[in-house]
């Protein structure tokens, strides 16, 4: 038995069918909404995933159609929200059962930098960064996410 309390818009998360909504000027932008979800997700119950899963695998998918839309040049990266920490080059990301997400990479000098959240704080600004001069291909975090995801239904 848990004595945790929840709002009643937390509940209804809780129990909410996986779906998005989005509406833009441009129709052949980013649209989340035409995203095709790994059966990984949607053949999990959202009833049976954490808090941490359950963003993780949401941030996946806007990271993947972020980078959909990147040319050859750039490549994904994160800007902070409410502090002066700049940019992280998103390089791998996890979850940590039952509220905490965390963003490897590197900044744009290529110091090493980490961010760990709650999901409760979770805000993610996506922007594309010019490719690191040494790579002779971008490098595409969010596919990777996303067939680590298709991997893990195939194995369960």
């Amino acid at each position: 038995m848990t004595d945790q309390i929840k709002t009643a818009a937390e509940a209804f998360e809780a129990d909410a069918l996986p779906r998005v909504h989005e509406v833009h000027t441009d129709p052949d932008k980013a649209n989340a909404s035409n995203v095709k979800v790994p059966n990984a997700v949607a053949n999990t119950p959202v009833k049976s995933k954490s808090p941490a899963q359950w963003a993780y695998e949401r941030v996946v998918l806007y990271l993947k159609k972020f980078e959909e839309e990147l040319d050859e040049d750039h490549e994904v990266a994160m800007g902070f929200t409410g502090a002066d920490a700049g940019v992280l080059r998103i390089e791998g990301m996890g979850y940590f059962d039952p509220d905490v997400l965390t963003f490897y990479g590197t900044d744009p000098a290529g110091g090493r930098m980490q961010l760990v959240q709650h999901v409760s704080q979770l805000n993610v600004v996506l922007r594309a960064l010019p490719k690191a001069v040494q790579e002779d291909a971008p490098r595409r975090i969010g596919f990777q996410l996303v067939e680590d995801l298709e991997q893990d239904a195939k194995t369960s």
